[in-house]
């Protein structure tokens, strides 16, 4: 097998790749595994553990059907998330693209109330996420994603008629509610269908789209905004474009988007198969569909939950505020509108670059915390540089480049989902966790706009000393998540020695090929020394359950 193992494993994704005759996987198989008593509601919503028994025979899995299965997923999940994300970003940041159309004059905003119609999205969302995480758990996730998207789409629809603030807050309030449900999902369809070392350039590869939105919104925009119209205004036709083409895909979603990998038309019941073994040593189980309290009570209380929720609060403070004020900020330079939309598509490439880089790189040296604190370096940089330079024609130079330099922010954001899903078991434990990180988020992002004044124009100076106390404030708290990750290892390290397990054994999933072709590896890459680890794999516990399961930092 080794040999066989040792052949081309070329794929940097093929984990979980070597040969391997497994053992079907019975509901009574898990509960000898758990030795924690289920109810017959659980038993039935167990749906792995059913598909499993349905099946009753072995399933190999190799290198080429790890392969297979994969490109079968990415080509079926990826495009449509990646798309999706598109166009939520598009329909949220169409507002600040707004502001250098004239919609602030023609609708009256005065004061902090376009501020406001930034942060009110957020805020909806905010008190929107412990909804969003009890439909996800009870919900098809694949059509709980197209009701939502329909829902938002409608609305930004609806958003051309408004023609004064209160009307742009009601219909921005309604779009922050429907959106709500965006992100979560994709981090819960992330965790559902890869493993753990697949994870990060997945999650980056969706929230990569803000950087794509700035370089084709901005070209749209300026695009649309030539566009010469008795009836309507250059905003009120973005609004009605992006909103139109969000309903649409709505439909795509509904016909294409499967909701589990027991589900999934697109792969057979073999492919099924593989794709569960592929999970099993993430040790973070698989949907049950049964919203479990105690998992409640242990994301609670569990202070890597709390951790992740301030690194997420922190960084959607200065995002929030600086995605509503960019162009605002970058047309304060001394810039008409149509020269201020083409100088924001170089921040979305930079954006691009940092979030793919910086998932690259963590996935190369397989830890997130060195990678963030790497990337807190340019935004401190840029808003130093941005709150040091005057206003004159002669820096405008310095001050685009300044500008560019903070825009590695968005990589950050990523790696935090990242780093907090492939810490964090059980289904319900996962969607919890999920949610509190963005209610971070959108409790962030609803402070970050109301930093900024359009009456501050054009230094924004509060905005920027803000943003870059909270960059350094991030690299802190993300050195207290490093070390408190070692502590919980060392943890789960002394449970395993008390049940009669070896100390150290190794994540494989977050094993590479290249270790199996250098040895530095099992010759099997589901290959184990203790034949009882990884029993719980596919077992809907948490973390702290499951002493085999492995922290990351």
């Amino acid at each position: 097998m080794a040999a066989k193992a040792d052949d081309t494993i070329d794929h940097v994704e093929a984990a979980a790749s070597a040969p391997e005759v497994v053992a079907p996987a019975t509901t009574n198989d898990i509960e000898k595994q758990r030795k924690i008593p289920k109810s017959a509601a659980e038993l039935q919503a167990d749906k792995a553990a059913e598909f499993l028994k349905q099946m009753g025979h072995t399933v190999v899995l190799t290198p080429e059907d790890n392969r297979r299965v994969l490109s079968k997923i990415d080509w079926r999940i990826l495009p449509i998330i990646l798309f999706v994300y598109c166009l939520q970003s598009l329909d949220k940041t169409s507002l600040s693209y707004a502001s250098v159309f004239g919609l602030v004059a023609d609708t009256g905003l005065v004061g902090d109330q376009y501020s406001w119609l930034g942060s009110v999205v957020y805020l909806a969302q905010l008190f929107c996420q412990p909804l969003v995480a009890y439909s996800l758990v009870r919900f098809p996730i694949g059509k709980f994603c197209a009701v939502m998207v329909l829902c938002w789409g409608a609305v930004l629809c609806f958003m051309a008629a408004a023609h004064n603030f209160a009307g742009l807050m009601a219909t921005r309030l309604l779009l922050g509610m429907f959106e709500s449900s965006v992100a979560p999902t994709f981090v819960a369809v992330v965790q559902m269908w890869y493993r753990r070392r697949e994870q990060t350039k997945r999650n980056a590869a969706w929230y990569a789209m803000l950087g794509v939105v700035n370089i084709l919104g901005s070209l749209l925009t300026y695009g649309l905004g030539h566009i010469k119209s008795d009836v309507l205004k250059p905003y009120q036709i973005i609004f009605l474009f992006c909103g139109l083409l969000t309903v649409v895909f709505s439909i795509v979603i509904f016909l294409f988007m499967p909701d589990s990998p027991i589900e999934a038309k697109f792969l057979n019941d073999e492919d099924k198969l593989v794709a569960l073994e592929r999970l099993r040593m993430n040790q973070m189980g698989m949907g049950s569909g049964v919203f479990k309290w105690d998992h409640v009570r242990e994301a609670m209380l569990d202070l890597k939950t709390w951790i992740w929720f301030l690194l997420m609060f922190i960084i959607s403070i200065p995002s929030g505020g600086i995605s509503t004020f960019g162009p605002l900020i970058v047309q304060s330079f001394g810039f008409d509108s149509f020269t201020t939309i083409l100088f924001n598509i170089p921040f979305g490439a930079i954006q691009m670059i940092a979030t793919l880089g910086g998932a690259f790189l963590a996935d190369k040296i397989k830890m997130k915390s060195p990678v963030l604190l790497l990337l807190c370096l340019p935004p401190i940089a840029g808003c130093a540089m941005l709150i040091a330079f005057g206003r004159s024609p002669s820096d405008r130079g310095p001050l685009l480049a300044a500008y560019y330099i903070l825009s590695f922010y968005p990589g950050i954001s990523p790696l935090i989902y990242s780093w907090s899903g492939q810490c964090t078991g059980g289904d319900t434990k996962r969607k919890v966790t999920t949610a509190m990180l963005f209610i971070g988020s959108n409790a962030g992002n609803v402070i970050g706009p109301l930093l900024f004044r359009t009456d501050e124009k054009p230094r924004y100076d509060r905005g920027l000393r803000a943003s870059l106390g909270l960059f350094v404030a991030l690299a802190v708290v993300t050195i207290a998540g490093m070390l408190w990750i070692r502590i919980l290892n060392g943890r789960q390290a002394a449970k395993r020695v008390a049940m009669g397990k070896s100390a150290v054994i190794q994540d494989l999933s977050m094993a590479d090929s290249k270790q199996v072709a250098d040895g530095e590896g099992p010759a099997m890459l589901n290959q184990v020394a203790d034949e009882h680890v990884g029993e719980h794999g596919l077992d809907d516990i948490t973390d702290l359950q499951n002493e085999d399961f492995i922290y990351v930092y």
